[in-house]
């Protein structure tokens, strides 16, 4: 017995040394950025096998989406002890290298990167924005090597930017201790504007593409957001951050990494106080998350399978309520009153109210199917269906104020969210449905068996008058009792015409058959310029009257006569209750943190 261990310590020893032995190191350089091209090289030393497979992702975690990064390399070529060796494609982001067990082999291949977001590659003469799952391989197996990358600027440039820990005494060459990290560390190349700030204790560099704004002003702002989202978990796990802005005509969207985030923005968002709220809000929302998924995490979401989706029906909490907290954190920054953070989360619960499809689909089912629906919208997407955000967004305001009110003020959502945090890091894992479900329940004392059935698992209406009553918040649906007349269209305006967007799930044009892509000609014989303006409500009308719609479809006209009914949708204002009572403003105190 005693000698068979032995030998099993000694295969495993072995094994373990033969892959630390194992190197992996890229250069990255630039011949035709014009073209929209990155040069890509990668060498392995000390993988002595008869070949070796390297595989490109094909997502990038964050964004739940099977993009297929590999359709975008070109000219995959392969050495190995300095000769040409015979490669294969065995998959669709596979390549096979006959490597006769060399112990040097070395990948050439150029990617092409044109695609303006904050996901996949973009390259041209100004400058080159590297999204790490649409560049680097890797070795089949081998997700826990550490690597180097050696940036070579293109000529005139002079700056590289991004997460990964730099190699002392080599320029712009960096290493990741695995290829989790690596691919999770975008890297931008150019003369982007490098300013840093401190903020609890960790340096942050913001790197500026194009874009009009006061870095004097963002640092001190940007600080504060970083302070009040560290004061809830009670720690800031990094050592460093990068922030990556892109500046754009139009822009907006963000990707959390590990220790960094790529924002876009309109180059002229700063020039207004909405525009500047608004960056303020996309930079709260993205470094939540250094917390709310990149580390407190769904179990689904990590270790990564780069292959294949990764399902989870947690996304409502690792989107949606990090949609929440950015109304949080700008909130205790100062940079809104309680009266617009109210009013804000009042359009929230409004807006997931007059979702048709948040009647069909569940925040848990949303979340799964993100994969197949979230970044695939069409023409009936709301009608079939509820962004995990959007309704994430809710739940977590509802479940915040239903815990505050259990505990009488003395606990919030914040307490939640620490704690599950606190909790990964000790099992070094993610969190199942469940054991978030046992958290809540924990902090709060007591069961959210019936809120999980109707608002995660379910699609039970928003209740919105009890919760925010337990805040000493007063809500009033403006459009109560008023029978509003309508249609059921959206409609958009093309080259002079009017075409109808989407149709609403038993509106009087999905009962009497308005199509998408319809052209209205006319309504009750009223030309196409007033038609557009009646579209939406008909206020010379009541629910039950007949108007005859004049269309256009597939270059044919006919008249499609529409018995209309009233608007389901609701219209929110909020008071706050100046004589709420004690245990209101308890609750609202520690709702709000304030």
């Amino acid at each position: 017995m005693k000698k068979s261990i032995a030998g099993l310590v000694i295969l495993l020893s072995v094994g373990m040394t033969a892959r630390s032995q194992v190197k992996v190191g890229f250069e990255v350089s630039f011949k035709e950025p014009q073209a929209h091209y990155v040069e890509m090289e990668m060498n392995i030393s000390g993988l002595v096998k008869d070949y070796v497979d390297v595989k490109m992702p094909v997502w990038a975690p964050g964004s739940y989406l099977v993009r297929e990064f590999a359709k975008s390399v070109e000219d995959f070529s392969a050495t190995a002890g300095g000769k040409p060796v015979k490669f294969e494609k065995v998959k669709k982001n596979a390549w096979r290298v006959y490597s006769a067990k060399s112990n040097a082999i070395k990948i050439k291949y150029r990617v092409y990167g044109f695609e303006v977001s904050v996901r996949t590659p973009f390259i041209d003469e100004s400058h080159a924005f590297l999204s790490s799952t649409g560049i680097f391989m890797y070795p089949d197996g081998l997700l826990k090597l550490p690597s180097t990358v050696k940036v070579i600027p293109f000529k005139g440039w002079s700056k590289v930017s991004t997460g990964l820990e730099p190699v002392a005494g080599q320029p712009f060459t960096y290493t990741a201790s695995d290829f989790d990290v690596l691919f999770d560390s975008p890297i931008e190349v150019g003369n982007q504007d490098v300013f840093d700030f401190m903020a609890s204790g960790v340096k942050h560099e913001v790197a500026m593409y194009g874009g009009n704004y006061d870095k004097e002003r963002l640092k001190v702002d940007m600080a504060k957001i970083v302070e009040q989202a560290t004061a809830i978990y009670g720690e800031n796990p990094n050592k460093h951050y990068t922030f990556i802005v892109h500046h754009f005509e139009r822009g907006g969207g963000g990707l959390e990494h590990l220790n960094s985030t790529v924002l876009g923005a309109s180059r002229n968002a700063y020039q207004t106080e909405e525009g500047y709220l608004g960056f303020l809000n996309l930079v709260a929302h993205e470094y939540f998350h250094l917390w709310n998924v990149k580390r407190m995490r769904p179990i689904a979401l990590g270790p990564f399978d780069y292959d294949n989706e990764n399902y989870t029906t947690n996304l409502w909490v690792a989107e949606g309520f990090t949609s929440y907290y950015e109304n949080k954190l700008v909130l205790r920054a100062g940079f809104v009153d309680q009266k617009a953070f109210v009013d804000g989360l009042v359009t929230a619960v409004a807006n997931v109210s007059n979702t048709p499809g948040a009647k069909v689909q569940s925040a848990a089912e949303s979340s799964y199917d993100a994969w197949i629906k979230g970044y695939r919208p069409n023409e009936n997407s709301n009608n079939t269906g509820v962004s995990y955000y959007s309704k994430g967004e809710v739940v977590g305001l509802l479940m915040d104020l239903e815990i505050a009110n259990a505990t009488k003020g003395v606990k919030s959502l914040d307490d939640v969210m620490k704690a599950m945090y606190l909790q990964g890091k000790t099992l070094k894992r993610g969190y199942t449905d469940a054991e978030f479900k046992a958290m809540v329940e924990k902090i709060s004392g007591k069961s959210f068996t019936d809120f999980w059935a109707k608002y995660v698992n379910g699609t039970h209406p928003v209740e919105y008058d009890k919760y925010f009553g337990y805040a000493g918040i007063n809500i009033k649906n403006q459009n109560e009792g008023n029978n509003i007349p309508y249609i059921g269209v959206a409609s958009k305006k093309t080259e002079g015409r009017i075409i109808i967007s989407a149709v609403s799930r038993n509106s009087a044009a999905w009962v009497d058959g308005l199509n998408v892509n319809d052209e209205v000609i006319s309504v009750d014989g009223v030309g196409v310029e007033a038609a557009l303006e009646r579209m939406p409500v008909i206020t010379s009308k009541k629910p039950g009257d007949m108007v005859t719609v004049k269309v256009k479809r597939d270059g044919i006209e006919k008249d499609i006569k529409l018995t209309l009914k009233a608007s389901p949708n609701i219209k929110l204002v909020a008071e706050i209750e100046g004589n709420a009572t004690e245990s209101q403003v308890l609750v609202r105190k520690r709702w709000m943190g304030l």
